[in-house]
């Protein structure tokens, strides 16, 4: 009996248990699916003439409809997962844009806010959960907090990564390299036996501002410091080779975590 009900326990886990492994294959597409963001927000903004509020109504509309499937879904699917990373991306970078742009709040007050939040919700997460491991996320209530936090966390980095690429005047490539080097810190500081959750979580915001400066480097014009690839140039590229990568883990499983 105590065998049954340990293997229905398992299995109950299983249908629950909707995040990847964190592999190389993960950092991949989260560090492509934030240069996304960045550079479908402009695209759909400018260069389709919807402005912030439309495009922010429109991808927000988008976003609560794959988190719906996402969330009703009894197990990890690849492109149910990654489409809600893309979509939370562009929403977070708009989200951020609207409050800079729309309202004129500084990226420095926007960057102390999302902060403030992020910080908040990881507390109420723990104090609830006693766990912020995403290998954790077995239940509705964990998988809430988990898409809360990376939604603050894309709206966090695009702040952060504008701030120090334009309002520090350091450029994008210089920005890029400098995130790039802090998660460089980051995996080091693992491997001298960081808590692996806390270096996860670390890691993970600050793919946000890598991805950021990284599409802005590659879609802005060379004036500005760019190579001026385009908006639209940099979106298609970096969606065909997340495709790739989706079919592939889906095909393979590479990326399913085992229970």
């Amino acid at each position: 009996m105590v065998k049954e009900t340990s293997s229905l326990l398992k299995e109950d886990q299983r249908l629950w248990n909707k995040v990847p492994q964190v592999t190389i294959f993960f950092w991949i597409i989260k560090i492509m699916a934030t240069t996304v963001g960045e550079t479908a927000a402009d695209f759909l903004n400018f260069n389709l003439y919807w402005g912030l509020t439309n495009t922010t109504l429109v991808m927000g509309g988008l976003l609560i409809a794959e988190l719906y499937f996402q969330m009703t879904a009894t197990k990890y699917v690849p492109a149910l997962y990654w489409l809600a990373v893309v979509l939370i991306s562009v929403v977070g970078t708009l989200i951020t844009d609207n409050l800079v742009d729309n309202l004129g709040v500084s990226l420095e007050t926007t960057t102390i806010v999302f902060s403030v939040l992020l910080i908040l919700t990881f507390g109420v997460w723990y104090a609830s959960q006693k766990t912020l491991s995403i290998h954790s996320i077995t239940t509705k209530k964990r998988e809430m907090f988990y898409w809360l936090t990376i939604l603050f966390t894309f709206a966090l980095g695009t702040a952060a990564g504008d701030l120090v690429a334009e309002s520090l005047n350091w450029g994008y490539l210089l920005s890029a390299i400098i995130f790039a080097a802090l998660i460089g810190a980051i995996t080091l500081a693992y491997r001298f036996k960081l808590n692996a959750v806390t270096a996860f979580w670390f890691a993970y915001i600050l793919t946000r501002p890598l991805g950021a400066s990284l599409g802005d480097y590659l879609s802005q014009d060379r004036s500005e410091g760019g190579l001026e690839l385009g908006t639209t140039g940099t979106s298609i590229i970096f969606i065909v080779i997340i495709l790739g990568l989706v079919i592939y883990l889906t095909k393979t499983k590479t990326d399913e975590v085992s229970l």
